[in-house]
């Protein structure tokens, strides 16, 4: 029987992973207390993430007072920052790593530079720079599923390294996604490689598409009844499309070989709207070989009153009519991922700029002091 409504969760084949990490929460055990009791089993973090923890209190100053005496570049200095958490975080998530479910639980995400989302050879280089440096076999380095990303992605899977997928908005680039992927455990069978060692998660960002969907409703006026759907649906119908891909004559060989699904994966799963319920994102897309990643805040409401059932593959046919209906109502569906995609980038690399001021000034005053 489950300890807790996110044990519960985990028993439907989903796993929990915190989407937050910090020196502090490594330091006072706060991580180790939430593996054991709230089976997290995945920790990501982002640009905007890392901007919080390293601006809040000074738990990263003496490490930064060292790297000081022989780097001075932002950038570089974030990296050596993220590096040691990211290998801290892997260090406790290894057991899950080791006994998880068919590659599905254990990891840990760190992102490539996001102003580098546009640029194919850039991400490339970074995504394997970073591989190298932290060196842990539980390590997702993430990279965005823009255009220019998806060369990236395929090339980092076929070297054999695993990657986290991330900014996922539409169908269509799901698709070109788990299109990369499979290429790249292609490449890696025919040249010899171990594709069971090798995993990568689809990370589909929920309420935002929402936001956005409601926004334009809001605009056109009317059509309440349509309002805060589209998310939902639009994951549903994601996870569809992944049994069908990973399914059949073409993955079948390249399972019997070892090779694991791309797991679709739930980010932005906190709620938005204070009208809607706080936990919805994360009880309707319950089902198996799947991932939720949740901000603290939405960790507590699920484990207080959260519901857990199979929802995931229910009510597929009204997924596809909220679609059909939004399009009918005005509202372009293919518009309102662009424009998310594009936003998410640009609101990534605004955080990540904010990110090295903040270690510019703080080296400013360390250096001062």
């Amino acid at each position: 029987m489950a300890d807790t409504r996110l044990h519960a969760l985990a028993e439907q084949g989903q796993s929990p992973w915190l989407d937050f990490v910090s020196r502090d929460i490594l330091r006072n055990g706060e991580l180790e207390r939430r593996i054991r009791e709230d089976a997290i089993t995945g920790v990501t973090s982002n640009p905007t993430i890392f901007q919080g923890s390293i601006a809040a209190g000074n738990a990263y100053d003496e490490q930064l007072r060292d790297l000081l005496a022989e780097e001075d570049d932002a950038r570089e200095l974030f990296i050596q920052l993220a590096a040691r958490d990211i290998r801290e975080a892997c260090d406790l998530l290894r057991d899950a790593w080791e006994s998880g479910s068919r590659g599905r639980d254990g990891h840990v995400s760190l992102e490539v530079d996001p102003g580098l989302a546009h640029d194919t050879d850039a991400t490339l280089e970074q995504a394997q720079r970073l591989h190298e440096l932290i060196d842990r076999p539980n390590l997702y380095v993430k990279i965005p599923g823009t255009k220019e990303g998806l060369p990236a992605i395929e090339e980092m899977i076929s070297r054999g390294r695993s990657i986290n997928v991330t900014l996922i908005f539409s169908l269509e680039r799901y698709s070109e996604v788990a299109e990369a992927y499979i290429r790249g455990i292609e490449r890696l069978v025919e040249g010899g490689g171990d594709p069971s060692r090798v995993t990568s998660v689809a990370s589909f960002f929920v309420s935002r598409v929402d936001t956005e969907a409601d926004r334009r409703l809001d605009e056109i006026g009317g059509h309440d009844e349509l309002k805060g759907k589209l998310a939902i649906a639009n994951a549903k119908l994601a996870y569809a499309r992944y049994k069908e891909l990973f399914a059949g004559e073409r993955w079948e060989p390249l399972a019997a070989e070892g090779a694991i699904p791309q797991y679709c994966l739930w980010a932005s799963t906190s709620t938005k709207n204070p009208e809607y319920r706080d936990v919805m994102y994360v009880e309707e897309l319950i089902g198996p070989d799947t991932v939720d990643t949740m901000p603290e805040e939405t960790i507590e409401a699920f484990q207080d009153h959260g519901r857990v059932e199979p929802t995931l593959e229910r009510g597929l046919d009204e997924a596809k009519a909220v679609l059909e209906r939004l399009a009918e109502a005005g509202v372009d569906y293919d518009d309102v991922t662009e424009t998310l995609e594009r936003e998410g980038v640009k609101k990534f690399s605004d955080s990540f700029d904010e990110l090295l001021e903040g270690i510019r000034t703080t080296s400013r005053d360390l250096v001062a002091a």
